[in-house]
């Protein structure tokens, strides 16, 4: 296969020159300009589109097994596909739970056929109930990358200590939700200025903050690796800031809502439910720290929270609808237009938060965009305005946001496990 006009971004491509790729046997077997299709070849002319290795969302929640009528591990690849993600880690909060070897053996083989890498993430505890350590070597031979709770915090502090130190012999994260829960409960939304206007019970940041400090503290106690999920406050990034700066192995990732939209959009919305998610929509100051938080380095990656739900579970009164939002397919856009297009990150920077740093936090190889490597990339543009309509969505749930917004930039294909997937309006 021969790839035509393609701008290579990576970390020795800064995206200004155009050039053609050459595919065989899923290897990157030539880049090179003015290369001619030979015969029996197929060629594509990407027209000047940019050219990254594969980018990964290291927090999705496909579903499957259990709540196939929100998602499936297929439609999940789908929207990853669509988004320009060719590889996703998933959240154990299925049923059954990921907390033992076979479960996360299921999801692997059910994704093999897909054009996207799917990398389970197992259960600290077993079936999440925060009270004993799950199979965690087991699921790890299994394939799992890394443990996680995820959708619960691990709320008791010295099993959240015996994980890590496993996670120290296991060479993987734990990855947790930030929430001390006799704070954020029964929280339907930030606590603040426009919560308390709503009359809606709120979550204060501190909820997350304070756990997060413990686990910094912990994992400076322990020596393993903490990840914090989906962090959404200043302080916390503060706090990720401090601790970095004092050699603790901790890491975070952000998710394109929490760097673009505040709680103001419950209000002016009339309650969406598809602005309810888990940490919940903050204040403008805390989206400037999550912007300041990728720019300084604090922050190391760019995850979605990619969280489906059916219809009929968001179309009910907002304190009754459940947190979580669809995300892999707008991540790019929202991406290109709060942080490209305002000159805050260059597009090294961006393919590092998307594609870099997710699979170094989980100890996956690294991609390379030179002759010789394996042919894992993405195709993406910055300037092509579209909009996310409901004919548009891969996902088998609709619960977005950004539903019938116009957005600038897309992902228009990727290439992995030797398939060429090309994304098409509709």
């Amino acid at each position: 296969m021969l790839l035509k006009n393609l701008r290579p971004v990576s970390k020795s491509h800064k995206g200004d020159e155009t050039t053609d790729i050459r595919i065989s046997d899923g290897i990157i077997k030539k880049i090179g300009s003015g290369l001619s299709a030979e015969k029996g070849e197929e060629s594509h002319d990407f027209k000047g589109a940019y050219v990254s290795p594969g980018w990964m969302d290291m927090h999705v929640h496909l579903r499957e097994p259990g709540f196939e009528h929100k998602e499936t591990i297929k439609s999940g690849c789908a929207a990853a596909a669509f988004g320009g993600f060719t590889a996703v880690a998933c959240m154990p909060n299925t049923k059954p739970a990921t907390h033992t070897r076979d479960v996360v053996e299921f999801i692997i083989k059910k994704s093999e056929s897909t054009p996207v890498h799917v990398h389970p993430i197992g259960c600290v505890t077993k079936d999440r109930k925060g009270e004993s350590i799950a199979e965690m070597g087991d699921m790890k031979d299994g394939g799992a990358v890394a443990f996680s709770d995820d959708g619960d915090p691990v709320y008791d502090s010295q099993v959240m200590r015996v994980a890590l130190e496993y996670s120290s012999m296991l060479g993987v994260p734990i990855i947790n939700h930030e929430e001390d829960l006799e704070l954020s409960r029964p929280g339907h939304m930030n606590e603040g200025r426009v919560s308390t206007r709503l009359g809606l019970d709120g979550t204060p940041g501190i909820a997350e903050e304070v756990m997060i400090a413990r686990d910094i503290l912990l994992a400076e106690y322990t020596g393993g690796h903490v990840h914090v999920a989906h962090i959404s406050t200043r302080r916390g990034m503060e706090l990720v800031r401090e601790g970095k700066a004092r050699g603790i192995k901790v890491t975070t990732e952000v998710c394109p809502h929490h760097f673009d939209l505040t709680d103001d959009e419950i209000e002016r919305t009339k309650f969406n439910t598809n602005f309810k998610m888990h940490p919940p929509l903050r204040t403008q100051d805390d989206v400037d720290a999550m912007i300041e938080g990728l720019v300084d380095g604090t922050i190391d990656a760019i995850c979605t929270d990619h969280a489906p739900h059916a219809i009929e579970e968001k179309e009910v009164e907002f304190i009754y609808a459940p947190n979580g939002i669809l995300g892999l397919e707008t991540a790019w856009a929202i991406s290109n237009m709060r942080l490209f297009k305002t000159k805050k990150l260059d597009l090294q920077q961006l393919v590092e938060k998307l594609s870099d740093n997710p699979r170094s936090i989980l100890n996956l190889d690294e991609l390379k965009l030179e002759e010789g490597a394996l042919a894992n990339l993405t195709f993406f543009n910055t300037d092509e305005e579209w909009t996310f309509d409901l004919k548009n969505v891969r996902s088998k749930s609709k619960n977005s946001p950004y539903l019938d917004q116009k957005l600038t930039g897309r992902a228009v294909g990727i290439f992995n496990k030797g398939q060429l997937v090309l994304n098409e309006l509709k």
